[in-house]
């Protein structure tokens, strides 16, 4: 279909052909082409152009020349050379518009205007032309001022003189004229200097450009110095600080003098804001955590400081509602962010009762899951974090590092909280320096964590129902005169709202999410997990240690108990609970950081005493050696070569019972006084007893001269 007024370009041509239709009178129209000075109107058969245009040979396209003007920025000029050229177009278009459309009365009707408002035929078809090739409006034979005069364009320079303002002290020479060298110039110390890590001055910048360019070196002595030109021939401070300023590009400049990253938190524009990405309540939570500035003592005695605590907190954006918060000593680190995971699902009426706070259910009613989480990567990376995408359906979005912004309700709201305990607590960090002199705020610290909990909660608790400054009210909102208080806001979302609030019936089938995965090893020695062994009913009654030895299970572990392991269920809602066996008793109660430390302990030992372990392998080999080449040398010197093999093992057993009496004798308990000791009598041996089935018949004369012999030799008898 085609519309009066319409721009359509034509894409069988190489060169942008362009038509505007000017006027349709039933099967016909009419069209003038935008490429030439003066364009007539051309008639057409609106059959032809619906044909060309559902070809595709013409398409329609933006109209170029469509331009929002305001009276008041318009010169008085231009307002008077577009009325007079009006008045002439007006009286022509209104009288003479068939006769102007028609080809063969066109020029009769510019004579007559030419007549009527004495003057030239040409100007009038300019006037005409502009009104149908610019959108058939008045504000469309305005002269185009804005081209003329090179506005923003650089000037070349055709003489030598010096251009620009006077300088203000005549006995100076003019100086000289910014040439297209010199801008090089200005743009190389500018990258070289300017744009990295030292962020210098500017001013140190430009005297760089005259050392560089503008100076001469020489040396006085062993010195390297500079003669500067004189001030004729250099470009003063204040040109190269205007060409600076001219092709300035403040965010390169911050990206190359401090970092991408500082950038992006500090200076980068901020044109939306984060409740513009929620529908509702639990759209989006925001988790961050914060090292408070305040130091804090032990519960069991206040004389021991133990430091600053950690303190988590949860929001929702949508509402600016605290939905979750833990005060504690862990962290930051995935411990500390389940348990402020798990405080958001709690109910916060029993939370606060714990802390002999009394609240009713309006002043806290968060206890909710969202749908998606905005952490920092540190914790929010792992296995835990897949359980929460794949069993509660919660989608993580983690955050690039130093960048704070992104979270920037979380952030804002520790801010403000610091701030309040820093003027009330003792022991509140009072500036991040103490100078010679000062009191030592530490000593003054005088809560525990448990008051200093019920600060927090009371904090939070204010927090929800005090009044958000700047917060982006809808129109409905303010047509059902809310006032912007996290709670008004929750309730009012929930109510009015798609929200994404989801609630948790078992709290302990989701801390079983939120807690650490790891793999374990079924042995006979039970299942194995972090060098300790456990054991259940369970494995024993189905015989685990049997059927699945070496086989790997996934379980779950509290790293601040390791009495116990779990095993999950496929169903996602059971679990079998595996306790640490008695074998390793002596880790029962300990953390996870301990057992580690007390395994790299051990290992540790063994790499110190692994040196001297390889001496000790190395010493007791080498003296086997030599007690084995001592006897291999003794029996090669010693034992006659010309005895047959078979000699020398046919008397096996006989050797052996000869060297068995020999031994005994040697190893026998003999508690009387060796000096008092009787000399050994030689009996003589003449027969052997019938009965006798010790040895056989044949060698007993032979055993009999063995022993003989041996026994001499003992003591000294033979030979």
């Amino acid at each position: 279909m085609i519309f009066n007024n319409q721009v359509y370009q034509y894409t069988d041509k190489e060169e942008k052909n362009r038509i505007r239709v000017i006027e349709i009178d039933s099967d016909v129209a009419y069209y003038v082409e935008l490429h030439s000075d003066t364009s007539m109107p051309k008639r057409v058969a609106t059959m032809d152009l619906e044909s060309e245009i559902e070809g595709g040979i013409l398409l329609p396209i933006s109209d170029p020349f469509a331009k929002s003007y305001t009276e008041g920025g318009l010169t008085e000029k231009q307002i008077q050379k577009r009325n007079v050229d009006w008045e002439i177009l007006s009286e022509g278009w209104d009288k003479f518009k068939a006769d102007l459309l028609n080809k063969r009365t066109r020029e009769k009707a510019f004579d007559k205007l030419e007549f009527q408002f004495n003057t030239s035929k040409l100007k009038i078809k300019r006037v005409f032309t502009r009104f149908w090739q610019r959108g058939l409006n008045k504000n469309a034979l305005l002269p185009d001022y804005m081209y003329s005069g090179g506005k923003g364009k650089e000037k070349r320079l055709t003489t030598a003189s010096k251009v620009g303002r006077p300088r203000k002290y005549t006995s100076l020479q003019n100086g000289i004229n910014i040439t297209e060298d010199i801008k090089k110039q200005f743009n190389h110390v500018i990258k070289k200097y300017y744009r990295n890590k030292e962020q210098l001055s500017l001013t140190d910048t430009y005297n760089y450009l005259l050392r560089d360019f503008y100076s001469d070196s020489y040396y006085e002595g062993s010195i390297l110095k500079y003669k500067v030109w004189d001030a004729s021939k250099i470009p003063t401070y204040y040109q190269f600080y205007y060409w600076f300023k001219k092709f300035e590009d403040p965010k390169l400049d911050i990206q190359l003098r401090h970092s991408s990253k500082e950038f992006e938190l500090n200076d980068r524009p901020i044109l939306c804001n984060s409740t513009l990405e929620t529908d509702g309540p639990g759209t989006r939570f925001q988790i961050d955590a914060t090292i408070a500035d305040v130091y804090l003592v032990s519960s069991f005695d206040r004389s021991l400081i133990i430091g600053r605590p950690i303190v988590y907190g949860v929001i929702d954006v949508y509402s600016r509602m605290i939905t979750g918060i833990y005060v504690g000593l862990e962290g930051p680190s995935w411990l500390g962010a389940m348990m402020a995971l798990d405080n958001m699902v709690m109910n916060k009426v029993e939370f606060c009762t714990r802390y002999d706070i009394p609240i009713e259910e309006s002043q806290w009613p968060a206890h909710h899951l969202p749908e998606i989480i905005i952490a920092d990567r540190g914790e929010f990376e792992g296995y835990s974090v897949e359980n929460l995408i794949n069993n509660l359906n919660i989608k993580i979005e983690n955050t690039t590092p130093y960048r704070g912004d992104l979270k920037g309700v979380i952030e804002r709201y520790f801010r403000t909280m610091n701030g309040k305990i820093k003027r009330k607590a003792p022991g509140a960090i009072q500036k991040e320096y103490r100078e010679r002199g000062d009191r030592d705020y530490r000593l003054d610290a005088s809560l525990n964590l448990t008051e200093f909990t019920k600060i927090i909660i009371h904090l939070v608790l204010h927090h929800n129902k005090k009044i958000v400054e700047k917060y982006p009210l809808e129109k409905e909102m303010m047509v059902d005169r809310l006032t912007a208080t996290p709670s008004n806001l929750w309730y009012w979302g929930i109510e009015n709202k798609k929200g994404r609030l989801q609630t948790v019936t078992d709290q302990n089938v989701f801390r079983l999410n939120l807690l650490p995965k790891g793999n374990a090893k079924i042995t006979r020695a039970g299942i194995r997990f972090k060098g300790l062994s456990y054991g259940s009913e369970k494995a024993l009654n189905e015989q685990w240690y049997l059927k699945y030895r070496g086989k790997s299970i996934e379980i779950v572990y509290d790293p601040r108990n390791m009495n116990q392991l779990y095993i999950p269920h496929a169903d996602g809602y059971n679990f079998d609970t595996c306790y640490l066996l008695d074998t390793n008793d002596q880790f029962k109660g300990t953390y996870l950081e301990e057992i580690e430390f007390f395994q790299e302990l051990r290992e540790e030992l063994k790499k110190v005493e692994s040196i001297k372990q390889i001496e000790d392998t190395i010493n007791v080999d080498a003296k086997i050696e030599s007690i084995i080449n001592e006897a291999v040398a003794e029996k090669k010197s010693t034992v006659p070569t010309n005895v047959s093999r078979s000699e020398k093992i046919k008397d096996i057993r006989v050797n052996r019972q000869a060297e068995k009496i020999m031994n005994r004798n040697l190893e026998n308990f003999n508690f009387v006084d060796k000096k008092n000791e009787q000399p050994a009598q030689i009996v003589e041996f003449t027969s052997i007893p019938a009965n006798s089935e010790a040895l056989p018949k044949k060698s007993s004369s032979r055993l009999m001269e063995k022993i003989k012999k041996k026994r001499d030799e003992e003591f000294g008898k033979g030979n």
